[in-house]
């Protein structure tokens, strides 16, 4: 059964760089799409990434597109999330999920496999 785990979190300050790691484990993430959602306190989740396992599909929602890029390894079993220039509003619980598909979605109900999460706050 596949688990996830979030890494690389952490406290940074505005304009600062981060890169969040998921590895999986259980089984290999070959033939999973994989999502990035955060959460800040008092919001409700949102998709910020996610990469399809068909091709090299990516999707960014608009308020990360040019600072945030995701890749994944699938020799290390590793999804990363690289995130540059950050500002306040980025603050949240970082998570990763997985679904086994070809192609990857930014809504949360599409994944079945969750991690626990990696908090990044980003203040001066």
């Amino acid at each position: 059964q596949l688990q996830l785990k979030e890494s690389g979190g952490g406290l940074v300050q505005p304009g600062g760089s981060l890169k969040l790691s998921c590895v999986a484990s259980g089984s290999a993430l070959d033939d999973y799409a994989i999502g990035w959602f955060r959460q800040a306190p008092g919001k409700e989740r949102e998709g910020v990434s996610c990469a399809s396992s068909r091709d090299a599909t990516t999707w960014y929602d608009d308020s990360v597109k040019g600072r945030f890029t995701i890749s994944r390894d699938n020799a290390k079993n590793t999804v990363y999330l690289q995130i540059n220039s950050l500002k306040l509003e980025d603050t949240a619980v970082y998570y990763c999920a997985a679904e086994y598909a070809d192609y990857c979605s930014g809504y949360g109900y599409y994944y079945q496999v969750w991690g626990q999460g990696t908090q990044v706050t980003v203040s001066s």
